[in-house]
């Protein structure tokens, strides 16, 4: 018998691949135009410049919004309970462009805010930035040392229970708690009776000495001091848990050491998130605060204007305050950076 033939394996051809699309009908690759493109260092400043000047824009708007939509004529809204002439109307009319289409007068109000023109209180009889400028002073003094105080207090608190025994503890959260909840007048009052009226120890009203300011400062500060302890503490202990702790621990430093140089710098990034919203409080707070102890400031101007009806004033107040907004989260940004290395490397 004769073998069978070995059976033959079938052969695969591979596809063929597609023609080549001809060079003549490919589309060009896209050029790059040279010298268009930003620095990675500068988005940042880009970004925070663009979210500045939109929040300055929204609020001037929204300023402008109001005077519109606020019941009643314009002229009427604008000079509030002023002297009421024919003059005043008149003038009224010249500087808004009341006689001008809406569009145009909305344009007109932003050129003039960028001139740093603010408008001119009917009532006082004098422009709105010379009124505010007088009482900027005062306000900024009360606002720093508030936050000078609440800063310092919640410092010392945090850095003094953190870690420690279960009383201490609790003893200061209760006292942090009843800062925050109870009113800031309330606090005010009792500030008043007990070290003016009682002890005599500073004056009751005025800004003209700086014993004046140390009440003011407390009813102001104890708020913020009582929000930021709590936060700051809570870092704290968290922060001492870390391994980098332990390692410094290890290396023969002290418990107060490792707070005080490693544990402090990581409790104080929720802190300054905070900033916004103590700064916030502060702003609003001066109001009540120097209504109730009698001190200058834009806090009292903000007041008359609301019950005078002094709207010029009142818009001027609007637009300031969302630049001090501005501001505010421009030092944050750097204080961040500051803070946290790993922000400046990224």
């Amino acid at each position: 018998m004769t073998a069978a033939p070995p059976a033959r394996r079938p052969t695969t051809t591979a596809p063929a691949e597609p023609p080549a699309e001809p060079l003549a009908t490919r589309p060009p690759a896209p050029r790059r135009l040279p010298g268009l493109r930003v620095p990675a260092w500068l988005g940042t400043p880009v970004r925070r410049i663009v979210s500045a000047v939109a929040v300055l824009w929204a609020a001037a708007t929204t300023a402008y919004a109001a005077l519109l939509l606020a019941p009643g004529d314009t002229i009427d809204i604008l000079i509030g309970d002023g002297a009421d002439t024919p003059e005043i109307r008149a003038q009224i009319v010249a500087e808004w462009g009341l006689d001008r289409p809406e569009a145009v007068r909305y344009l007109s109000y932003l050129g003039r805010l960028l001139h740093g023109d603010l408008g001119r209180s009917y009532q006082l009889q004098r422009d709105v930035g010379e009124v505010l400028a007088g009482q900027v002073g005062p306000t900024v003094r009360l606002t720093l040392a508030a936050a000078a105080v609440g800063v310092v207090l919640a410092l010392v608190v945090a850095v003094a229970t953190a870690g420690r025994s279960v009383w201490p503890r609790r003893i200061v959260s209760a006292a942090e708690l009843v800062a925050v909840s109870v009113p800031q007048f309330v606090i005010g009052i009792v500030l008043l009776f007990v070290f003016s009226f009682s002890l005599g120890w500073f004056p009751v009203s005025g800004a003209a000495d700086p014993e004046a300011l140390v009440l003011p400062a407390l009813a102001l500060g104890l708020p913020v001091a009582g929000v930021l302890g709590q936060v700051l503490r809570e870092g704290l202990e968290r922060a001492l848990e870390q391994p980098f702790a332990v390692t410094a621990r290890s290396r023969g430093l002290g418990e107060r050491a490792v707070v005080a140089r490693h544990a402090l710098r990581h409790a104080l990034l929720p802190a300054v998130t905070l900033t916004g919203w103590f700064t916030g409080v502060l702003l609003g707070g001066a109001v009540i605060t120097e209504a109730l102890f009698g001190r200058p400031g834009l806090g009292r101007v903000t007041m008359q204007a609301v019950s005078a009806k002094d709207m010029p004033v009142v818009m001027a107040v609007v637009i300031l305050s969302a630049a001090v907004y501005v501001t505010i989260s421009a030092l944050l940004d750097l204080a961040y950076r500051l803070i946290d290395p790993r922000l400046r490397s990224a």
